[in-house]
């Protein structure tokens, strides 16, 4: 070979032998401290499902604690399935006119140990999943706090495979989808105020609205059983919060960090501000500061990355005055929402994600947006449309899916059933002795 041409194919080798690395950059890398956080956060996210049972558990009375409990820890389960079979693929799928994913991700086709930068760089795209798998478990199993003490097993199991795919699947693409319409206009939910939260609370008023009331309600006492239960219920979820907003920057920053003080701090306003008022009509209620603080976890959930601690202060206390009031109008209208989803979860996300459009600022969150006290009013514009869509949705699908359910299979037990109690009647066990 002539001197040349040896000099031509040395230089050819060494310029491939420096593209390698170079391609190696430009390739998405998965960054073992990112994947360890949103992993631990899916596990925390998690807990929060059968946590919600103890704390719903406990506030019913004892002949139905198990069937209550039974509700969160069979949805975790239930949607599980769903969720890796379809209902990832319909949420977060490519886009089909801003309103659905496709069903190219069936089955987790092509959803692997890669990461998809469309919604987060440096983790696997499984480890993306798992984590919002955890979002739409806990989504379907707030709605049962509306209609526990009456509904038939086998109605809850149809009404809830059936909500999560008509009616969590598409608000969670609208939203958080690349393509939907909600994100297209700039709509701002960080960990769920609209997605979750808005949609269970109001969807659970709906379906209290279809299945009526409880015999004797109004008539005889209803009170919780066992208070020790709801509180360490209450404690499990403020626990598992952490990972619920802190893991939604889905990366082991200081965007997970503000996340994760400011839902501490809501929730720690929220609950001194249920206690107060609860204080000044009667008493310190144990109940209350619970509920309290789980109401300051659910106002702040939205706009938890995106605002300050100060801020996070008024949105935990404004949330639980809210909701307070909202229990208070809600049981004078004869509504029997057994455990309040309404009040908790669709008022406080209501007033969370508003809040977002108001204390948002892009000195938390460059990827974000200003509100109102930031010079931009047309994000909390912005807020309270997606606030409005998510409203009318949810409730109008989650009638029908009810009426639906109600039609063919029915929707409660009959009344010796009731009487007696969903542990023994509809599975023959009793939470006590």
């Amino acid at each position: 070979m002539s001197l040349k041409k040896s000099i031509y194919w040395s230089v050819i080798m060494v310029l491939l032998l420096l593209s390698v690395p170079a391609l190696a950059a430009d390739a998405p890398k998965v960054d073992s401290g990112d994947t360890a956080w949103v992993l631990a956060s899916s596990a925390l996210v998690m807990i929060m499902t059968p946590a919600l049972g103890l704390f719903y558990g406990g506030m019913v009375r004892k002949k139905n604690a198990l069937s209550t409990i039974m509700f969160s820890f069979v949805i975790l389960a239930l949607i599980s399935v769903q969720w890796v079979l379809y209902g990832y693929s319909l949420a977060f799928g490519p886009d089909i006119g801003h309103v659905i994913g496709n069903l190219d991700w069936l089955g987790l086709n092509g959803v692997g140990q890669e990461p998809n930068t469309d919604y987060a760089a440096t983790i696997p795209a499984l480890a993306y999943m798992i984590f919002q798998a955890m979002f739409a478990i806990i989504t379907v199993a707030l709605i049962s706090g509306a209609f526990v003490e009456r509904i038939k097993f086998k109605a809850f199991m149809v009404f809830s495979l059936l909500w999560a795919t008509l009616v969590y699947d598409p608000i969670a693409h609208w939203v958080w989808g690349v393509g939907g319409f909600l994100r297209n206009m700039g709509a701002l939910d960080f960990a769920g105020g609209t997605v979750v939260h808005i949609s269970s609370g109001v969807s659970a008023l709906a379906i209290a609205f279809v299945i009526g009331k409880r015999k004797g309600f109004g008539k005889q006492a209803m009170e919780p059983h066992n208070i020790p239960m709801v509180v360490l219920g209450a404690a499990l979820l403020w626990f598992g919060w952490f990972g619920f907003n802190g893991g939604s920057a889905v990366a082991s920053n200081g965007l997970a960090t503000s996340a994760f003080v400011v839902t501490n701090t809501a929730a720690a306003a929220a609950a001194l501000m249920w206690t107060l008022l609860s204080w000044y009509h009667k008493r310190p209620s144990v109940l209350g500061a619970a509920t309290g603080g789980v109401v300051g976890l659910v106002a702040i959930t939205p706009a938890s990355g995106f605002v300050t601690p100060m801020a996070a202060i008024v949105i935990g206390a404004v949330g639980a005055v809210i909701s307070y009031y909202a229990m208070l109008f809600r049981s004078k209208q004869n509504v029997d929402d057994s455990l309040d989803v309404w009040a908790c979860h669709g008022l406080g996300g209501t007033w969370g994600a508003i809040a977002t459009g108001i204390f948002a600022t892009v000195a938390v969150n460059s990827a974000g947006a200003n509100g109102l006290l930031y010079g931009n009013p047309g994000q909390l514009t912005t807020q309270i449309i997606a606030v409005a869509v998510t409203w009318v949705y949810a409730f109008v699908m989650t009638v029908i899916l009810a009426k639906v359910v109600d039609a063919t299979i029915g929707l409660r037990v009959p009344d010796e059933e009731e009487a007696v109690g969903l542990d023994i009647s509809q599975h023959a066990e009793k939470a006590y002795s």
